[in-house]
Parts: structure tokens; C-alpha cells; sequence
């Protein structure tokens, strides 16, 4: 029997990862459903499983804190709604990373990276090992753009990803604005695809509509109890994060 914890916040994905579960052919057993950092952080503790499924954000907090706290011998598998946690997820023991909203085929495709894990039959640490070589084959096949071409009546122009302090969504469009001030109108037309388009550790989206660059963070001061003023070097105005991606980004910011 394949036991398998969830660690997810949103009812209504709760639900649907557990459709997922009845319908694969192995034998599972949900344990346990979770939705903070604070009670997975107690169960785990004391709790030893083969399968995590994981959201990132939960109620109180990041979930990659409660793998601070714990140590987990198991697989990982990490669902969320923001791709900009892509490369901390593979720090852990992720094995893979669905983003939401997720088809069958996709979870599926997940479970059968877990089962084949699994049926090696080895020890905590041979996993430990199998899920690192996971890890390092996923991080050489990604790549990120480094530069973002601007259709224009005259033509194409080139704006280097470097160069980008901000990227902005206003009314189902894009805008990136540069190290000039000046703003380009890009031709994706989400932040959520822009997201996979570029590195996690540089960029990150501190609310629905702006993502910022690391680099150009100037200055941070407290807004209100549970969100944070953000001063971008050649940006005049400040920006501020959403209450459920100030924690996240006061972590991102550090390192």
C-alpha cells in the first residue's frame, strides 16, 4: 500500500488530487490532508510516508519552510499556481513540479516518475540519491530568455532580460520597463507566461499584475501590517506585494 500524504490549502484542488489518486491502478491510501506549515511540519514529524504531495503556498506561510524543520527521506511531489518556485521545489526532494491547473495526463505523467523511483527498491539513501540525479537532469534542460524581441511599425528591436527592471500587466497587456524608465510592450500577454520565460531567483511576482528584478530592488519599507513598498531603481513609482506573496518574497529578497 502506497502511502501518500497531501499538503494542500484549496479545497477544490484537494479534491481533485484525491480523483487522481482513486483512479491510478496501485493500491494508495491518503493518510492524511493538511493545509498549513504548522501541522505538516507536527505530522511529519513522527510520520513516516512514500509520497508528499504538495502546494507551495499554504495558509500560514511557504511550504518549503516546513522542510526546513523536517527531514523527508521521501519523494515530493509540488503543485502550485506560480511557476516561480520551479527551482527551490527541485532543491528539495521534489521530483516534479505541477502547475496549476494540472490535466490527468500531467499528474499522471508525475505519478509514473514516482512509481518508477519506488520500484527501484532501494534504501533512504540510494532515493536520496536517484531523486539528486532527478534534480540535476531537470536543471540542465531549462533555459530562460535572455532577451525579449519589440515589434514595432518600424520593426524589431531587442531588450536584453538583463536590462529589465519590471514587467507590468495592465489590461491584457505586458509592459517591461528598462533600466531608462522606459516602457516596451511585449508580446506575451501574462505574467504567468512570462514566468517560466525567465529565472526564479532573478525575477519574482509580488502580486497579480507586476514582477520584479532582484538587481533593481532598491529599497523595502512596510506598507501595511501585511504587505511591503517596493522603491525599483529607475521605476518613479513604488510597488507593493500581495498579503499571501509578502513572506515569500521577504525570503526571496535574502538570498
Amino acid at each position: 500500500m502506497i502511502k501518500v500524504v497531501i499538503i494542500e490549502d484549496e479545497i477544490p484542488a484537494r479534491k481533485k488530487l484525491k480523483r487522481f489518486l482513486q483512479e491510478v491502478k496501485e493500491p494508495v491510501v491518503i493518510i492524511t490532508e493538511l493545509d498549513t506549515v504548522a501541522s505538516s511540519i507536527e505530522f511529519l514529524k513522527g510520520t513516516e510516508v512514500d509520497l508528499i504531495i504538495s502546494d507551495i503556498e499554504l495558509l500560514d506561510g511557504n511550504a518549503f519552510e516546513i522542510y526546513q524543520h523536517v527531514t523527508i527521506t521521501c519523494p515530493i511531489i509540488f503543485s502550485t499556481a506560480y511557476d516561480q518556485f520551479l527551482m527551490k521545489a527541485f532543491e528539495t526532494n521534489g521530483i516534479e513540479y505541477l502547475l496549476k491547473p494540472f490535466s490527468k495526463e500531467r499528474f499522471n505523467q508525475a505519478w509514473n516518475k514516482f512509481l518508477t523511483l519506488r520500484k527501484s527498491n532501494t534504501t533512504d539513501d540510494q532515493v536520496l540519491s536517484k531523486i539528486q540525479h532527478i534534480l540535476e537532469k531537470k536543471l540542465t534542460t531549462i533555459t530562460y530568455k535572455k532577451r525579449f524581441s519589440i515589434n514595432t511599425s518600424r520593426g524589431v528591436y531587442f531588450l536584453e532580460t538583463e536590462n529589465i527592471t519590471l514587467f507590468e500587466a495592465h489590461e491584457g497587456v505586458i509592459f517591461a520597463y528598462d533600466t531608462s524608465g522606459k516602457k516596451h510592450l511585449l508580446s506575451e500577454t501574462t505574467l504567468k507566461s512570462l514566468e517560466v520565460l525567465v529565472d526564479s531567483s532573478d525575477f519574482f511576482r509580488i502580486n497579480r499584475n507586476q514582477m520584479v528584478h532582484k538587481k533593481y530592488v532598491e529599497k523595502i519599507e512596510r506598507y501595511t501590517k501585511n504587505t511591503l513598498a517596493i522603491k525599483i531603481r529607475y521605476h518613479q513609482e513604488y510597488v507593493k506585494t500581495s498579503q499571501s506573496t509578502t513572506a515569500s518574497f521577504r525570503e526571496w529578497i535574502e538570498k
